[in-house]
């Protein structure tokens, strides 16, 4: 898998693009700082889209359950393969790490 810093410009459009193949995904959301330590956010929430606005330079993360908001982000990193998108950084103004990992839920076996 590769890491690439996604340029300021590609945020809009790349999470447009993204967020229409992320159907039926989990995620994840771990929050990482000096000041905050190690905090899991969410966990194992179905994953309903990712997205920015430019106008108010924010960053969602929605699930069926909560949506996780990062204002004024200052970096976005990306981990994807050819199998799509893995995991999403996001530095907040802070220097807060926004982790966003993502997963295929388990198929249970048909019985």
């Amino acid at each position: 898998m590769a890491t690439h810093k996604l340029d300021h410009s590609q945020w809009q459009t790349y999470f447009d693009r993204v967020s229409r193949g992320l159907g039926g995904r989990q995620v994840s959301i771990e929050v990482t700082g000096l000041a905050l330590g190690d905090q899991i956010e969410a966990d194992a929430l179905s994953l309903t889209g990712l997205s920015y606005d430019p106008k108010d330079n924010l960053i969602e993360i929605a699930t069926e359950e909560v949506d996780h908001l990062v204002r004024q982000p200052r970096e976005i990193y990306v981990e994807e393969d050819v199998e799509g998108l893995h995991n999403v950084e996001i530095v907040d103004p802070d220097g807060n790490h926004q982790i966003i990992r993502l997963q295929t839920p388990l198929a249970l076996p048909a019985h």
